[in-house]
């Protein structure tokens, strides 16, 4: 926003503020009015001039609203005074007051019948605010059209035109202030713009070899070149422009990976690979640089698998080549764990967590990896280290206390989880899995009643949460409490998910503390017939249902093959020897 300075207010003011007097008087009396009328006129254009600069102290306050009262009492005095009008518009302006600005700017324009220039932009800003673009390219034109120094001016017509949208116009305005003003490097990525929004990609490229030109040692603008041919699938002119980079600069980074992408479209990997290597050779380049350079090329690579193989031995020799290097070890570690190799993966990370331990999101690798790897001892050291940094971070409690929990340490396990839902209140799906989670550790400690109250508070929110149905209604039927409630959640669960062999399993045995082996047998039966890989626990059942309705070699067959695959209980053993139930 452009203000008048002190110094210059007067330029603007309506010269003279009294009348003549059209009738016949005489030299005296001529003299004496004359000399009455100057302190008079004196006197007035001291008010309006204090006035005004009053207005305008308050607006380098930036107390607009003061400055504007001031304003408006000129243009109470005065109102032929168009910098009253135009000062008070600027104020309004800054007020946001768009509407009740542009009358004000309006007869600013109007009283100096256009001849200050601000007061013509001035208008014209508030025309673009309210959309009138017309209006405003009409100023513009004509403010250009009266005085060729203007045509600085054009870029903001361009601009107009676009908003407006006229392309075309836009584009005449820009090469008619380059032909002023000589090339300038935004109007020439504007133009850049237009042209490829009218897919115009020739024209695009004729803009990029104006900045080349402009600057033949400058590698930015090849750089910036090569992406825009890239990005318009004109790879092979990408190629020459990289390399025309790399003569003015053999050693650029960015041109050896955009190169080495190129070719690995092309299915060249050798020279993909060679590209590659000149920058992971390069012994100027920082570790970090290399490792955000590799961090740019696997997210070029998408899913091709050889390129995948290809930065997972680089990320690999870049790890070992900066062992000290964070991002680095990091890198590897997130390639590993893509490529299915979660013990290596989680080691790396636990490297790029040692050299930097602020970061949290590897802490959050690490513990994820742990409990995929069913790593309990590490889960619970590494979570104890996470929280030492982090102890605000909910999800880092819920890893403690899962690893307490499996561990049997209940009462870890209860308060890592009430610490979790302290810190997670306003995170709706991370409470449910945390409630659910302490219900199964108080049921641990014995804490029935509190087990069943974290359980049913999910289950208010969340009536269908498979994880509560199953362990709510196992654990009511391990403890024969509240049976046709364990019946009613269990039979949900596997009307929901018919082949799910956990499922079907808690099923059977509510069926079997509920004595109907008939029942039971069915559910387990179809339990080990959809999945081949079921737990110990399962045979076992299995087994005790067959010993009840009276099969007891067979149940023995299925106690032995509870044994080979684990997760049993511990009377297993007395069962197969004696050939009885043990309850």
């Amino acid at each position: 926003m452009h203000y008048l300075v002190k110094s210059n207010w007067r330029t603007w003011l309506v010269a003279g503020i009294g009348c003549l007097i059209m009738c016949v008087i005489t030299p005296a009396e001529a003299q004496r009015k004359a000399k009455e009328q100057k302190p008079k006129e004196e006197g007035a254009r001291g008010v309006e001039e204090s006035l005004f600069t009053e207005g305008m102290k308050f607006m380098m306050m930036d107390e607009p609203a003061k400055a504007l009262a001031q304003f408006q009492k000129v243009i109470q005095l005065y109102p032929e005074n168009p910098a009253a009008h135009y000062a008070a518009a600027s104020a309004l302006l800054k007020q946001e007051k768009t509407e009740e600005a542009l009358p004000l700017a309006q007869k600013a324009v109007q009283l100096d019948k256009g001849t200050n220039k601000y007061y013509v932009l001035q208008l014209a800003e508030l025309f673009v605010k309210q959309k009138r673009y017309a209006d405003a390219e009409n100023l513009y034109e004509e403010l250009i059209r009266k005085s060729p120094e203007n045509i600085e001016y054009g870029v903001e017509l361009a601009a107009i035109y676009l908003f407006d949208e006229k392309p075309d116009k836009a584009l005449a305005m820009y090469d008619q202030v380059e032909k002023a003003t000589g090339m300038n490097e935004e109007i020439v990525r504007q133009k850049q713009r237009i042209y490829l929004k009218q897919n115009k990609v020739e024209k695009a490229i004729q803009e990029a070899e104006k900045l080349v030109a402009s600057e033949p040692g400058e590698t930015d603008y090849l750089l910036e070149g090569a992406e825009l041919l890239i990005a318009n699938d004109r790879n092979e002119q990408a190629v020459d422009w990289l390399q025309r980079a790399l003569k003015v600069n053999s050693d650029l980074p960015q041109a050896h990976v955009m190169l080495a992408d190129l070719y690995r479209k092309q299915g060249n990997l050798e020279k993909c690979s060679q590209e590659l290597d000149k920058v992971f050779s390069n012994p100027n380049l920082e570790a970090s640089i290399k490792a955000r350079i590799l961090a740019s090329y696997i997210r070029m690579m998408g899913n091709d698998e050889k390129a995948k193989q290809s930065a997972l031995k680089l990320a690999g020799d870049l790890a070992t080549a900066h062992p000290r290097d964070a991002r680095s070890q990091a890198i590897y570690a997130e390639l590993l764990a893509q490529q299915g190799k979660k013990a290596e993966a989680r080691d790396y990370f636990v490297k790029a967590a040692r050299l930097d331990k602020a970061t949290y999101e590897m802490w959050g690798a690490i513990l994820q990896l742990d409990g995929e790897l069913n790593q309990i001892d590490s889960m619970l050291v590494h979570s104890e280290q996470a929280l030492e940094l982090f102890p605000n971070q909910g999800v880092l409690w819920v890893y403690n206390g899962s690893a307490n929990y499996f561990k049997k340490r209940y009462k870890e396990a209860v308060e890592a989880y009430e610490e979790s839902r302290r810190l997670s209140a306003s995170n709706a799906e991370l409470m449910k899995s945390v409630t659910a989670q302490l219900g199964d550790a108080y049921n641990g400690m014995g804490e029935y009643q509190k087990s069943d109250e974290a359980y049913e508070e999910v289950l208010k929110v969340d009536p269908d949460n498979d994880y509560v149905l199953n362990n709510y209604s196992y654990f009511l039927s391990l403890r024969k409490e509240k049976l046709p409630l364990a019946l009613q959640m269990s039979e949900r669960l596997v009307e929901k998910n018919q082949n799910n062999a956990t499922y079907l399993d808690t099923y059977a045995w509510v069926l079997y503390v509920m004595k109907d082996y008939a029942k039971a047998r069915i559910y387990l039966e179809k339990a080990i017939q959809s999945d081949k890989n079921v737990s110990g626990t399962i045979y076992e059942h299995y087994g005790d249902v067959l010993y009840q309705l009276g099969e007891h070699d067979k149940a023995v067959e299925q106690w032995k093959k509870a044994k080979t695959k684990g997760e049993t209980t511990e009377r297993l053993d007395k069962k197969i020897a004696t050939g009885k139930m043990y309850e």
